[in-house]
């Protein structure tokens, strides 16, 4: 979808605006798989803590951009477009308002999905030199990955939040009801298009690298489990060196399960977007079924046992509402993603250029 953007923006710099520019996002979502297919042979987590930092350069980059972009529409138009309950009724009707706001609070969820790698973060992060002064002096020592863990994701949930934040409400104040679902994608800004280019090729880098760090789980967890059912079996467990530049090389250890599973799963993975590639219907169904329970109520019934918290004390009580709260903006949010797929669905053509 990136991949057309790209083209997009050229076609419509081209031709001012004019031309609708039907571009097929096949070809495009094809080479992203293929990318896929390359990246997810990486053995595991600990390998790709590069890939980790590119990701993060590149949100930072597309973020930016966006966020400039509807800083300067505001200051030229000299107002704010739009209001604090969205788009008005009469653009759209007071049941799809519904439905697109519980679909919007799915994809704010699914900006949070970073406890589907919590823990294989938390397992190969390695916790800074610190110093502390004792009666017999400086003494060197690391504090717990756990303390790390909490700077880290303080650090990372408050810039993601205020990034996201500004970027969203600075594109709502640009444009109102006119806004795109996605302003660098979905072309609320036309020019300057070579810098549209530069924020969509940072979006492509950051989905590849995304991609593979959230899957990255995933792939060591069915590997893992496998090798313990089939503890004999050398297709699964069995490891080929392979020198792929020359023999004084690091070799490369091929393994025969990990290469076709993880093939298998990059290829299904992209036929079912090529199928559906409706992203804002399908992050915010994610986001909903993925945010309740894996960074709401796993989270708190491991806090609620590892403090030994009383049962029906006022904590227990207001973190057990807070879990409730959640659960039913998750299924909120599940409802309105699934409604906007059905919608899109019905006008939908596969393999076809949809806009």
């Amino acid at each position: 979808m990136k991949h057309r953007a790209i083209k997009r923006s050229n076609c419509f710099h081209d031709s001012h605006a004019k031309n609708p520019c039907h571009i097929s996002s096949t070809p495009f979502m094809l080479a992203f798989g293929a990318m896929g297919i390359l990246f997810s042979q990486i053995p595991d987590f600990n390998q790709i803590s590069w890939l980790s930092v590119i990701v993060v350069v590149m949100s930072f980059t597309y973020s930016s951009i966006g966020l400039t972009l509807g800083i300067f529409k505001v200051a030229e138009t000299g107002q704010f477009r739009g209001s604090l309950t969205g788009i008005s009724i009469g653009g759209v009707g007071e049941t799809e308002k519904i439905w697109r706001s519980f679909q919007a609070l799915g994809e704010i969820a699914f900006a949070y999905s970073y406890s589907l790698i919590l823990f294989e973060i938390q397992d190969t992060v390695k916790s800074p030199l610190s110093e502390a002064r004792t009666i017999h002096g400086t003494v060197n020592f690391r504090p717990s990955e756990s303390e790390t863990m909490k700077k880290a994701i303080l650090l990372s949930v408050s810039v993601t939040t205020l990034f996201y934040m500004l970027m969203g409400c600075f594109g709502h104040a640009a444009f109102g009801d006119l806004a795109a679902k996605n302003l660098l994608t979905g072309f609320g800004f036309y020019n300057p298009f070579w810098l549209l280019d530069i924020a969509n090729i940072a979006i492509v880098v950051h989905l590849v690298g995304a991609y593979q760090v959230t899957c990255q789980p995933l792939f060591a967890f069915v590997e893992k489990h496998a090798a313990r059912i089939f503890p004999r079996s050398n297709f699964i467990n069995k490891e080929y060196n392979f020198n792929a530049l020359h023999a004084g090389s690091k070799a490369y250890k091929l393994n025969l399960f990990r290469l076709v599973w993880r093939t298998i799963f990059v290829v299904i993975t992209t036929v079912i977007p090529m199928l559906m590639p409706f992203f804002d219907n399908v992050s915010g169904i994610l986001g909903a079924l993925g945010f309740w329970p894996l960074t709401v109520y796993f989270p708190v019934e491991m806090y609620v046992v590892q403090q030994k918290i009383r049962k029906w004390s006022s904590k227990w009580i207001s973190l057990q509402i807070l879990s409730v709260a959640c659960l039913i903006l998750s299924i909120a949010a599940a409802a309105g993603s699934f409604a906007g797929l059905v919608t899109n669905l019905k006008a939908y053509r596969p393999f076809q250029p949809n806009y």
